[in-house]
């Protein structure tokens, strides 16, 4: 595993992003875990954020893109703090867009924020965690209605592995349907792996082994089929 992306797992914990518990999911499901990207709270952290993201997406997409779209609403910091670091980190300029909740008829009309879309341009989507992929059906039809345009891929922060609406993970499951790459920083593979062997500053683990068991069977129960006996 990269160093950035050990380094990217101890900071979503220091940061309360990534917690261990009982958790119930939107979809109704019992999780050891839960991510929120909400906890990115501090102009330090975000552009600790958008550094990984940078990386993650240089590495996975390369830069040759126009547009970094952020769904509304968690995605349009990502979107601004990712385009940022990319400017700052590889000297490349990018436009940030998002979209927003209702159209607005006033001003600055219409459903975007940030750069508008052309036919023809080339946009990377970024979003903080896929589980049941609602948010790309929701976001899917206004990019396709605002231009033709070309998705290199996606990019979000966790892969949670599990699956989707049918056996393959959520993930897996939105390049199949729209036929562009998908991927992460990390996934909860490299979570395990990482904080499996980590230790808190009192000396205690970071993952228990009640934790550990808790977790193998949540994808013992969950897990999509891409990712069979990882756990």
């Amino acid at each position: 595993m990269e160093d950035y992306k050990e380094q990217f797992i101890s900071f979503m914990v220091e940061s309360n992003v990534l917690k261990f518990g009982d958790f119930t999911l939107k979809s109704g499901r019992k999780s050891p875990f839960f991510m929120n990207a909400g906890a990115y709270v501090t102009g330090t952290q975000l552009r600790k954020l958008g550094g990984f993201y940078a990386r993650a997406i240089h590495d996975r997409f390369g830069l040759d893109f126009d547009v970094l779209f952020g769904p509304a609403y968690k995605g349009i910091p990502l979107a601004v703090a990712a385009s940022m670091a990319i400017s700052e980190m590889y000297g490349v300029d990018v436009r940030y867009c998002s979209n927003r909740k209702e159209v607005k008829d006033h001003g600055d009309k219409g459903i975007l924020l940030g750069s508008s879309l052309e036919d023809g341009s080339r946009v990377v989507i970024i979003e903080d965690v896929t589980t049941s992929g609602k948010s790309i059906e929701e976001t899917w039809p206004i990019l396709t209605s605002q231009a033709k345009v070309n998705v290199v891929g996606m990019m979000v922060s966790l892969n949670r592995m599990e699956r989707g609406k049918g056996t393959k993970s959520a993930l897996a499951e939105i390049s199949d349907k729209y036929g562009f790459p998908t991927d992460a920083i990390v996934t909860m593979a490299d979570v395990y792996s990482c904080l499996g062997r980590a230790s808190q500053k009192d000396g205690t683990p970071v993952l228990t082994e009640e934790r550990k068991q808790a977790i193998r069977e949540y994808y013992a129960q969950y897990g999509a089929e891409e990712y069979k006996d990882l756990f």
